[in-house]
């Protein structure tokens, strides 16, 4: 694509983490669209890790408009390991049964929320997001049922005017599968973080890391960040 065509694309807003999944979704936004990314801060467990991820690989994107949120809120409201560090966070194959207590209650309507007020704002086309519902933790808010649902809020809650649309290009893919797409698009997957305890090498134990090393070895493609275990 010619860098005239470029700077006519349509805008989207990219909730990047930082993550695997985010990652991959940044690279399928920027098959067609100018990139914003926006990440959330929410005094989570490895809060600089993942900033870090998400400056790295707006870097590597060339991206200049980068919008993070602050929602420490969440570390008040409590109820998840991520952001309460008296609850432990599971350690692959102790598992309990229901919803993992890595999920924060809510969270992905709070941070789109404010994604769609900036694209609002922005007059930004689409809002991407790596929700994975069906080869996941199970958290509620990662359900294609919940976006469904969501963009209908959008449609009823913005100016006439607007458009925006809440996009899950990954919301029925399986994590082999997304490390594959990523490989394909060139996605710098080598500059994500998933793991939900360290910050300095990734614990290889927490079902973050345990899904990431599962995708990268079904997809049979060699993850260059290093583990602990």
């Amino acid at each position: 694509m010619s860098e005239e065509n470029k700077t006519k694309r349509q805008r989207a807003i990219v909730l990047l983490s930082g993550g695997m999944d985010s990652c991959v979704t940044a690279a399928v936004a920027n098959e067609e669209y100018k990139l914003i990314f926006l990440h959330a801060n929410y005094h989570q467990r490895t809060e600089k890790r993942e900033l870090k991820a998400f400056n790295d690989i707006a870097d590597y994107y060339g991206v200049e408009k980068r919008i993070i949120i602050d929602l420490g809120f969440l570390k008040d409201v409590g109820g998840s390991s991520l952001t309460d560090e008296t609850i432990d966070v599971e350690i692959s194959g102790n598992k309990t049964n229901g919803i993992p207590s890595t999920y924060v209650p809510f969270r992905n309507a709070n941070i789109l929320s404010q994604a769609v007020s900036w694209a609002e704002v922005l007059i930004a086309d689409a809002v991407f997001i790596g929700a994975v519902e069906q080869d996941s933790a199970g958290y509620p808010d990662c359900r294609k049922v919940f976006y469904n649902a969501f963009n209908k809020v959008v449609e009823l809650g913005t100016k006439s005017e607007t458009n925006i649309k809440v996009i899950t290009p990954l919301i029925e893919m399986k994590k082999s599968e997304i490390v594959k797409l990523g490989i394909k698009l060139n996605a710098p997957l080598h500059l994500s973080w998933s793991c939900y305890i360290n910050e300095d090498r990734a614990c290889g134990e927490c079902s973050s890391c345990v899904l990431r090393i599962k995708a990268f070895k079904e997809a049979k493609i060699e993850d260059r960040i290093e583990y602990i275990k």
